[in-house]
């Protein structure tokens, strides 16, 4: 990809050295992970002059990242196949989070939705191509309704919440914040984790631009393990993570969540320490998982293309040295 490191990393004069500013994208999840973007332990342990950039959707990653304006970023597993399918010149590296109830299909009180059967006919909206919409393909297909029995409405997370409000839908896939907000007045029917035992797991990556992470291995893996760092604070100890907490106040201040709910939805992920995903279990299938989530969308009519192989799309020595 022309241009990568030069349209991603910016060299700055900074005293007697050089800085390289590396944008970092991420979903605005307050998971613990916003530890990192609410201080400097990413610039200290990097070297790197550090911009968080939040995305709505794991479209706008793939975009960002094909332009080469982003080199390292958060993507959903379904996204993460789509781009792999592209072409995208990127390399899963580590897991962010495994998604349970943190995306799940909310449905209106006054829809008359009280079993997945009852979604024919019913508008439901989802962002198309996120780790929420195939979660919902996958639950349409187990039940064995076809896409064209319901009205699949293409929303991002804002308008979703809008629509809501203005009884414009009657279901909604999506994760938090707007989840607890419409759940407000709404029914939790289905998450993620019961998809993902039905075949259709899903779960948010770190990627990285190839070359870019060939050329700053050292900054990757210090990158990773401040990750690995922050994770391990809340599976030390979760209970200790209530909502008058430090760490708790500090991820509702970055993200805008509610301290109250911010308990309850890291609940909705699981997070594996890196000891844990470079397993054959994990990192070690990923390529594999990647696939079927490939094959999965094409036969959803979501992507034109399958690779034979998928292995290129995944490198586990980053991890493997953070461990």
């Amino acid at each position: 990809m022309t241009g990568v490191i030069a349209g991603s990393v910016t060299v700055l004069m900074s005293g007697a050295a050089f800085a390289e500013t590396v944008i970092i994208g991420h979903f605005g999840n307050p998971t613990p992970m916003q530890l990192l973007a609410s201080s400097d332990a990413v610039e200290q342990a990097t070297g790197w002059d550090v911009e968080w950039r939040k995305f709505a959707a794991g479209t706008d990653v793939i975009a960002a990242m094909a332009s080469g304006d982003v080199v390292l970023s958060e993507l959903g597993s379904s996204p993460l196949a789509i781009a792999a399918s592209q072409g995208v010149d990127l390399q899963m590296i580590a897991f962010s989070d495994v998604i349970g109830k943190a995306e799940s299909l909310i449905v209106s009180k006054d829809s008359g939705i009280e079993t997945l059967a009852d979604l024919k006919g019913k508008r439901i909206a989802v962002p198309v191509g996120s780790t929420a919409h195939f979660s919902l393909m996958g639950a349409l297909k187990h039940e064995g309704i076809a896409e064209g029995d319901v009205t699949i409405m293409n929303m991002p997370p804002d308008q979703i919440a809008a629509a809501w409000e203005q009884n414009a839908i009657d279901a909604a896939w999506i994760w938090q914040p707007v989840q607890a907000q419409i759940s407000e007045t709404g029914t939790l029917l289905i998450g993620a984790d019961e998809t993902a035992a039905w075949g259709y797991p899903t779960f948010d990556a770190w990627v990285v631009n190839t070359e870019f992470g060939e050329e700053n291995k050292e900054q990757i893996v210090a990158f990773l393990k401040e990750v690995d760092r922050v994770n391990k604070e809340y599976l030390a100890d979760p209970s200790k993570w209530t909502a008058d907490s430090e760490p708790v106040k500090t991820l509702a201040e970055a993200t805008g969540a509610d301290p109250s709910q911010v308990p309850g939805i890291l609940e909705g992920f699981a997070f594996l320490p890196l000891s844990e995903q470079v397993t054959d279990t994990w990192l070690g299938g990923a390529a594999e998982t990647i696939k079927g989530t490939s094959e999965f969308l094409k036969s959803a009519g979501r992507i034109d293309n399958v690779a034979d192989d998928y292995t290129p799309f995944v490198n586990a020595d980053y991890a493997e040295a953070a461990k």
